[in-house]
């Protein structure tokens, strides 16, 4: 498991790549620190404190795609429930301090989960990204399903 990276994984950069391409700037590697713990988003937007996370489906357990490995099982299954109430307890602390948190399966469209980190940043009129004419005009539905944005 020391292989396995934690962070600039390829949906990560799949999604900064979309958010890049419309417009909007963000932060990387910053700790965010809330009144019991510090943490650390994937994507990080501080003047419209929004902490983003694009999360793994075999590592936070997607009801969709996550396999459990027949092979050392109860560990396997222990280790990914860690994985989910740590989620839990992250996005608690953060949106007790004010902050916004969206999830994002690695398997959902980025140009899709950028849409929506656009949309909810233009909503607060905020300068958490350069201005510049939008090219595509379309509002897509939103469901959330646990702390994950699902996109229709």
């Amino acid at each position: 498991m020391a292989a396995i990276k934690s962070t600039n994984t390829t949906a990560e950069r799949r999604l900064r790549s979309a958010l890049h391409a419309r417009g909007v700037r963000y932060r990387l590697g910053q700790v965010v620190i809330t009144h019991d713990r510090k943490v650390r988003p994937d994507i990080v937007f501080k003047m419209a404190r929004l902490a983003v996370f694009v999360d793994g489906c075999f590592w936070h357990g997607c009801q969709e795609h996550c396999r459990r490995p027949g092979s050392n099982s109860d560990y396997w299954a222990a280790k990914i429930d860690r994985n989910s109430k740590r989620d839990h307890v992250i996005d608690a602390a953060l949106e007790a301090d004010g902050w916004t948190v969206m999830r994002f399966w690695e398997h959902q469209d980025p140009s899709d989960a950028a849409l929506v980190v656009e949309q909810f940043l233009r909503s607060l009129r905020r300068p958490a990204f350069q201005h510049r004419p939008v090219t595509e005009q379309r509002t897509i539905g939103i469901s959330v399903v646990g702390k994950h944005a699902s996109i229709n």
